[in-house]
């Protein structure tokens, strides 16, 4: 079964689509093949796998960690949700823009976003479980997130009034994490 990118964004994120076998008993499919990873230039060495379930109107993000640097490869896989990364990486082209998409149980879609990515998402419809591969190991000490209403940013949100953590209300902006010491972590490298 064939694995493709279907489109590429902010220099290193990408838009996954994998073929899909259906008929009347359900539906087959391959999401990660590390062969076909590989040859599309992506990472293969994924080390944890996340699995969460949030409730509609839930915001969590934007989240990201630097030691070690932590890509992640999400999907939906109940429900639907608008998923969303914000280029990070000092010196990039694209630092402070961001890319969203809705992705579902139904359109199968994922997005690879690397590390110096900061990610989140919203959940769209009444619950929704996001699954993710990460190309890093959770560490606590060097992770952090970027305030989801980031001015500087203006992400387009498909909600106005989010259900958010504690820590993800008292998260930086963009400019105070590109002013912090930890910022050098993400140098962007052409």
């Amino acid at each position: 079964m064939q694995i493709k990118i279907a489109s590429s964004h902010l220099n290193g994120l990408v838009v996954v689509e994998q073929e899909v076998f259906e008929d009347e008993r359900g539906f087959f499919m391959e999401v990660f093949r590390a062969d076909q990873f590989n040859a599309l230039g992506l990472p293969v060495d994924f080390v944890q796998d996340n699995h969460s379930r949030s409730q509609k109107g839930v915001l969590r993000g934007l989240h990201f960690q630097w030691q070690p640097p932590m890509g992640k490869l999400m999907r939906v896989t109940l429900g639907s949700a608008y998923l969303v990364a914000v280029d990070i990486r000092k010196g990039s082209p694209t630092l402070g823009q961001w890319f969203g998409i809705e992705a579902s149980a139904q359109n199968k879609k994922q997005v690879f976003a690397p590390a110096g990515f900061a990610r989140g998402f919203c959940v769209l419809s009444d619950v929704a479980e996001i699954q993710y591969k990460c190309t890093g190991i959770y560490n606590s000490k060097a992770e952090s997130g970027i305030l989801w209403n980031d001015p500087g940013i203006g992400i387009t949100w498909p909600l106005e009034n989010p259900v958010l953590s504690e820590k993800d209300t008292r998260a930086r902006t963009l400019s105070q994490w590109l002013a912090s010491p930890e910022a050098d972590n993400f140098i962007y490298q052409p």
